[in-house]
């Protein structure tokens, strides 16, 4: 496998040659590049030991088809929720999908690993978790993605307007794990939207307070306050649980439709201390 930069200086694409896959970033291996990457790992060593995103560089690995199957059978042993985490982590550095749609839906496939954002990149660590190749991936994918299920016609979806556009509805349907909410912490209500009357979230402190009853894999639906629903939302942003020597992290992407971003992992801590939501609801593959 080729270890896949996307560095200051001179970009070098190639496209994998496997179905729906994308253009990444090829390393050189003479020397300058050699030494921009102990570099790197340096400053990523920083910014892990300090906690910080400042020193964070993009960073993902091409992968082709014949790999996902192969690591899916070495993780096969796991636990679910470690499966999840495992990919969740693949894309860190990747760039945030500035499509206001997403650019799997722009497209109609169900693969378009080079720019997510955080629906798409929970999409895809289940999908790539629950599932043991490639193949199999996308099925899981037609049926996790849909109210009903997806449909593909001349290599592509054709009803992606029946896709789960909300986070709330993910987490009512049952196919993105059970609603374990209730089970970490004490709960309050708040007012619903769209035909719920009312949901029960964990709001933050209690969230800071039991953080420690999380588990890798565990996805976490971030509620917005009601006065900053713009379309009826009650789901601001999801993430992904990883457990890593003791420490818990996020794994998201992190940006904005308007301004992009990446996918980062951060200490969950921090950024519920800065996040600029009023609690959040969790669910989980067991």
């Amino acid at each position: 496998m080729k270890l896949i930069y996307q560095l200051i200086g001179t970009r070098h694409k190639q496209k994998i040659s496997t179905a729906q896959t994308s253009p990444y970033y090829l390393l050189s291996t003479d020397h300058y590049y050699l030494t921009i990457i102990i570099c790197y790992l340096l400053f990523a060593a920083l910014s892990l030991f300090y906690s910080y995103d400042i020193f964070f560089v993009p960073i993902c690995f091409a992968i082709t088809n014949e790999e996902v199957t192969s690591l899916q059978s070495r993780l096969k042993d796991k636990p679910i929720g470690e499966r999840i985490a495992f990919w969740a982590e693949r894309f860190v550095g990747t760039p945030y999908d500035t499509d206001p749609k997403g650019e799997y839906v722009t497209k109609g496939v169900i693969v378009s690993d080079e720019r997510v954002d955080c629906m798409y990149l929970t999409f895809r660590a289940v999908e790539l978790a629950l599932s043991n190749d490639h193949n199999n991936a996308i099925n899981i994918a037609l049926d996790k993605r849909f109210h009903s299920k997806g449909i593909i016609k001349n290599n592509r979806v054709v009803n992606y307007d029946r896709r789960f556009e909300y986070g709330e509805d993910m987490i009512l349907s049952g196919k993105w794990g059970e609603n374990i909410t209730h089970n970490i912490g004490k709960t309050i209500k708040i007012k619903g939207s769209r035909g719920l009357d009312s949901i029960d979230i964990l709001p933050v402190q209690e969230l800071i307070r039991k953080m420690q009853e999380l588990k890798s894999g565990d996805i976490i639906f971030f509620v917005k306050a009601i006065d900053k629903r713009t379309a009826g939302e009650i789901v601001g942003h999801i993430g992904i649980i990883k457990i890593d020597s003791r420490n818990i992290y996020l794994i998201h992407a992190g940006g904005t439709k308007d301004k992009g971003g990446v996918v980062k992992k951060i200490l969950f801590r921090d950024y519920i201390k800065e996040m600029p939501f009023i609690g959040a609801m969790i669910t989980r593959f067991d």
